[in-house]
């Protein structure tokens, strides 16, 4: 097999990366050489590679699923916003300028032959190269300037999959919709759809189906259903909404967990390996009974250091906090969570508001540089007696004042009962997570006993889930003939008034 596949959606979040998982993990399963793909991601969700580059999470567990490293060409663009107007550009895998929605379409020219370069790479050294779209590709108004959906498809000559999310209603007139709002040109590389996240009895959806093909002379290849847990290593934090899933205790109590929904959240995947583990319960939250009453708090990453402390002042979970920490109640801060928990914050560069006050929980000061940090490190903690490991993405650089390093010499900080770190992932570290756990529940005076099942393994199943779907539920003989024939020849076109006059715009 030989060639590669677009995977679109409706909307965001509304399967792509799930779907573009669960088809790598299928052909890896058969024996297929294949890695994954995004021209452009808009998330605050990063990973390092091994050459020191930032790619998107979703990627490196795409990439997961396919039995291999991360790398850089498998997400050439990353997007992080970093304000309200402005984010941060990543070409491939470095910092490459900052820009606002206006000064980034107007450039993003460019930036096309990087990904066509990035894909062509990809698909020289694998037989499959899945790509997964961004956003919608109806979003006509950015049409013109598309680098990740279809101009990818038209200059890779690649076949599209449609993806739409049941459980959100309207999954007809989503797909529908969306095709007829696409060019000629476009609509010939649109193949088939994908329904996601179904329901109840199949037979009453498939008068529908029938329909719908009826309407656009294309079929519908798979409805997969909706199965809890999914959640593993998401991006969107739309996401966040969704109930994460609890494991029955190994012991005779439970831990509770929440995470400080930050604004800017970023890398909010540290908790997963919390949730995998039996008798821990993880949420995400703004409220600060949340905070007073869960047996561990995660102050977690943030791509708005100096703005998503502000905003914790102006809500008061900022006393919050501190009423925990005097309490001895256990909070571990991560990247930016743990610069926000420190004495001071110097900041020129992301917020540009020099020096600021930070929570003053922790005996450390953060100075942000031009230059990111972008790192794996491996350690070990004296703290906890056990090894750590992790990445960095940053540009604060934090300088511990007082109590005791976390992990080696210089690493993190301890002060009483309020822990941090620059480290992301480090909780993945099976050995690492347990021990301090077990602080956690030792504090809280809990009888918690954690589990023995390693985070890699558990991340691993749920890749198989997602290569079940794909196996169980999508017509695969029809999905191999896609990619390795292309688009299928003459496709019928929907001719709409609405797409007519956006063609007429683009030609004035």
């Amino acid at each position: 097999m030989k060639g590669a596949l677009l995977v679109c959606g409706t909307h965001s979040d509304a399967g792509k990366s799930l779907l573009t998982a669960g088809i790598c993990r299928w052909l890896h399963r058969q024996g297929v050489s294949v890695a994954p793909f995004k021209a452009q991601n808009m998330a605050l969700n990063s990973v390092v590679t091994l050459d020191g580059g930032e790619i998107g999470r979703a990627q490196a567990v795409q990439a997961a699923a396919c039995g291999l490293e991360p790398e850089i060409a498998m997400n050439p663009i990353l997007i992080k916003p970093s304000g309200e107007r402005h984010s941060q550009v990543i070409v491939m895998g470095r910092p490459h300028f900052d820009a606002d929605a206006r000064s980034y379409g107007e450039r993003k020219r460019e930036l096309r032959p990087i990904v066509a370069g990035a894909l062509a790479d990809l698909s020289d050294r694998y037989d499959v190269v899945v790509c997964e779209g961004a956003g919608s590709p109806a979003e006509i108004n950015l049409r013109e300037r598309d680098i990740a959906n279809m101009w990818l498809a038209g200059e890779a000559g690649l076949p599209t999959l449609l993806v739409a999310d049941i459980d959100r209603g309207g999954v007809f007139a989503s797909l529908y919709g969306t095709l007829a709002l696409l060019s000629a040109e476009d609509q010939a590389h649109v193949a088939g759809f994908v329904i996601n996240k179904f329901r109840g009895d199949q037979t009453i959806l498939a008068p529908g189906l029938d329909d719908l093909e009826r309407l656009t002379g294309r079929p519908t290849l798979g409805v997969l259903p909706f199965v809890e847990d999914l959640w593993m290593d998401v991006e969107d934090s739309l996401s966040l909404d969704a109930s994460r899933p609890e494991q029955p205790a190994a012991g005779t109590d439970t831990l509770d967990v929440a995470v400080v929904r930050l604004r800017y959240i970023s890398n909010f995947t540290d908790a997963d390996a919390l949730s995998a583990e039996p008798g821990v319960r993880v949420r995400f939250t703004r409220s600060a009974a949340d905070i007073e009453r869960a047996d561990l708090v995660i102050v977690p990453g943030t791509k708005a250091t100096v703005e998503d402390l502000e905003r914790l002042r102006a809500t008061g979970l900022d006393h919050a906090l501190r009423a925990r920490a005097q309490r001895g109640d256990p909070i571990f801060g991560i990247c930016g969570g743990y610069q926000l928990l420190g004495e001071r914050i110097h900041d020129e560069i992301e917020s540009r508001r020099g020096t600021v006050a930070g929570l003053g929980l922790l005996p450390a000061n953060t100075r942000f540089e031009p230059d990111k940090i972008l790192r794996r490190r491996t350690g070990h903690s004296p703290w906890l007696g056990t090894d750590a490991s992790g990445y960095e993405i940053r540009h604060g650089r934090v300088e511990r004042t007082g109590g005791s390093p976390l992990i080696d010499a210089d690493e993190g900080c301890v002060n009483g009962a309020v822990a941090g770190t620059s480290w992301h992932g480090v909780l993945e570290r099976d050995g690492f997570r347990r021990a301090y756990l077990a602080r956690v529940a030792a504090a809280r005076r809990r009888r918690f006993v954690p589990g023995n099942t390693p985070f890699a393994a558990v991340r691993a199943a749920h890749l198989d889930v997602l290569g079940d779907l794909v196996a169980n539920h999508i017509d695969t003989a029809t999905l191999e003939r896609l990619i390795e024939a292309g688009p299928p020849a003459g496709l019928p076109t929907i001719d709409t008034e609405v797409r007519r006059v956006a063609a007429l715009r683009d030609h004035s």
